[in-house]
């Protein structure tokens, strides 16, 4: 099934369907299977991922809004004469369960212009901000409890293979 649907979205993707394209699509979706199966076995330790799907699509929405509008102010701050520029490293609480809440609170905030993630630590994320003010982390927060509603409970499940 996850070659049908790499398949098919390396079809869509390139828009082109001449057979050696096709040739490369079906070389290239077997490598990334092959590659899979292989660390499966090395990596016995599998992570159920599940978000909530609405929960999620939900959330991409209101990133790209808020993506925008990052946007829009850095654009302001680059333009501006006086080009104010209050540069900032500070931690960023979160309150993720799992390790895919976590990547993704880290990288929506690093896809929002001005900010970046450096580091991650236990408990928190060490921010970079272009254009510090007090009202980012409540912005943060807010941004936290998004992602930690898209996600649903998982388990971390050991399947011990005796290696490969």
């Amino acid at each position: 099934m996850a070659g049908v649907i790499l398949l098919g979205l390396w079809l869509l993707m390139s828009g082109i369907y001449k057979p050696l394209m096709i040739g490369f699509a079906l070389g290239s979706v077997l490598v990334v299977l092959f590659v899979g199966w292989r660390m499966d076995r090395v990596d016995g330790d599998k992570v159920q991922m599940r978000l909530r799907p609405f929960g999620f699509v939900g959330y991409i929405l209101w990133l790209l809004v808020e993506i925008g509008r990052a946007n829009w102010i850095v654009t302001k701050i680059i333009l501006s004469r006086k080009m104010p520029i209050r540069q900032h490293l500070f931690a960023v609480p979160y309150s993720q369960n799992t390790d895919l809440g976590q990547v993704i609170f880290a990288n929506s905030i690093t896809l929002t212009p001005g900010t970046i993630t450096v580091e991650t630590e236990p408990g928190s994320l060490l921010v970079h901000a272009l254009a510090y003010s007090p009202e980012d982390m409540a912005a943060l927060a807010d941004m936290d409890r998004r992602v930690s509603i898209t996600e649903s409970t998982t388990e971390s499940v050991s399947t011990d293979e005796g290696g490969a």
